[in-house]
């Protein structure tokens, strides 16, 4: 059973949405996930660190997706294939020691990334077949989302958790073609979420800023890691961004003149 396609201004949604594999080990995997996610009509593939592409395993377990796969690009860093998206949703399992927003139901996390994905990119970040992301890698994500699945035995293969998300987010789409009378008004670019690569630049000046201002005196610490989870759940648009930037240089400048300031009575001090 298939559903008619809609114009491509309606699509736009389902086609600002990636799917993202980390160091994909078995070549087959990145044919039977391409085959899955573009039977729900995402397009756009890439790949991180695969072990072995492009393939024949991962060709003939494409079936009829050769052309997703060739379209696929391959890049060495996750964040090269990352940072121009507005909302990057890592699948594991909650992770206690990463205190990032948590999807608990696939459904809640495509609902979300849908509305985001009218004007914005999404990326669905998948890890590798043994054991998925690291924390660093699931650090380098916005949130995180876990599958449901029976405590007696969880395992999903990489191409059946795409397969999962990919259907979740198929179905909200559709329910916004079902209610067009419904359908938001496109945001400004101000008003969108600001890339996961704006958001880095952001955190690398707040933590610049508290550290030269005394609050924080080592880098890394945990308290920059909740600060991350902190503007996360908030998502402030990239015009709240500004603000806040603006807010940081103020408070730099501030330092730095009263650090010269107390430099000056020292120079003064020792010179009497």
């Amino acid at each position: 059973m298939t559903d008619t396609p809609a114009a491509s201004p309606t699509t736009s949604a389902l086609d600002n949405v990636r799917v993202v594999l980390v160091q994909t080990f078995h070549p087959g995997n990145i044919g039977a996930t391409a085959r899955a996610i573009l039977t729900m009509g995402i397009k756009d593939l890439v790949l991180v660190n695969p072990r072995c592409f492009p393939d024949e395993e991962a060709t003939r377990m494409a079936s009829g997706a050769a052309e997703l796969l060739e379209n696929a690009r391959v890049v060495e860093r996750l964040e090269d294939a990352v940072n121009d998206c507005q909302l990057v949703i890592g699948a594991s399992a909650r992770l206690r020691s990463v205190p990032l927003p948590h999807f608990d139901e696939p459904r809640e996390m495509a609902a979300h990334a849908m509305d985001i994905a009218r004007d914005g990119k999404v990326a669905l970040v998948f890890g590798r077949e043994r054991f998925g992301l690291t924390n660093e890698e699931i650090a380098c994500c916005t949130h995180q989302v876990s599958i449901p699945t029976n405590p007696d035995y969880g395992i999903l293969n990489v191409s059946q958790a795409a397969q999962v998300l990919a259907h979740e987010c198929r179905s909200a789409w559709r329910l916004t073609l079902d209610k067009p009378q419904e359908a938001p008004v496109a945001r400004r670019e101000d008003d969108q979420l600001p890339t996961r690569e704006q958001l880095g630049y952001f955190h690398e000046h707040l933590g610049r800023a508290l550290q030269g201002s005394g609050f924080l005196n080592q880098p890394h610490s945990q308290t920059e890691e909740r600060l991350r989870a902190l503007f996360a759940r908030a998502e402030p648009t990239r015009r709240e961004l500004s603000i806040l930037r603006g807010m940081l240089s103020n408070l730099e400048r501030q330092t730095a003149a009263a650090n010269a300031g107390a430099d000056s009575e020292q120079s003064d001090h020792e010179a009497s």
